[in-house]
């Protein structure tokens, strides 16, 4: 397993997170073969991700103000922009996890056909669905969102808290 993790910093319209990067975990999945949607969805529950759904992502900016969410490739490859207009693309494709802190922005800028992700928040809780916006209110809500009890995959002491907690504390 492969992990990559970005800062994005506040671009105006965006907000990203100011204290947690996105943490990428290339091929963090071992997707089972029969029902790999269902593998994701059973594995984030497991560690407290739930109200899982699966679909793609949106082709628009958007980000979450009230919940982190995690995205694990099911199938098909996509090309997103995470971080918001300014942020970075990145490519994914099957067994690659996603962990988008509150506040970071993400879209879908071109998917194969096929393409699909399992999404899932900590403790079931449902996001709201922010278009970009720029407003203080929206830097506040994403403050207050506390961290996971766990690491959505690898549970209490993944890697994930590696790169959270290390920030969180700095």
């Amino acid at each position: 397993m492969q992990i990559e993790s970005r800062l994005f910093a506040d671009d105006g319209e965006t907000p990203n997170n100011p204290t947690l990067p996105l943490v990428l975990m290339r091929g963090s999945g071992v997707v089972a073969e029969d029902d790999p949607a269902g593998w994701f969805e059973e594995r984030f529950a497991s560690h407290g991700w739930t109200s899982a759904w699966r679909w793609g992502v949106y082709s628009y900016h958007h980000f979450h103000t009230t919940n982190h969410e995690v995205l694990g490739v099911v199938i098909g490859q996509a090309r997103l922009m995470l971080g918001g207009a300014h942020g970075e693309e990145f490519v994914v494709g099957p067994g690659d996890v996603i962990v988008i802190p509150a506040g970071v922005g993400h879209r879908c800028l071109e998917a194969s056909e096929d393409f699909m992700v399992v999404g899932a928040y900590p403790r079931g809780k449902e996001p709201d669905l922010m278009k970009c916006s720029g407003k203080k209110s929206d830097r506040d809500r994403i403050a207050a969102v506390p961290l996971p009890d766990e690491d959505p995959m690898h549970g209490a002491h993944g890697p994930l808290f590696h790169h959270w907690k290390r920030r969180c504390s700095s």
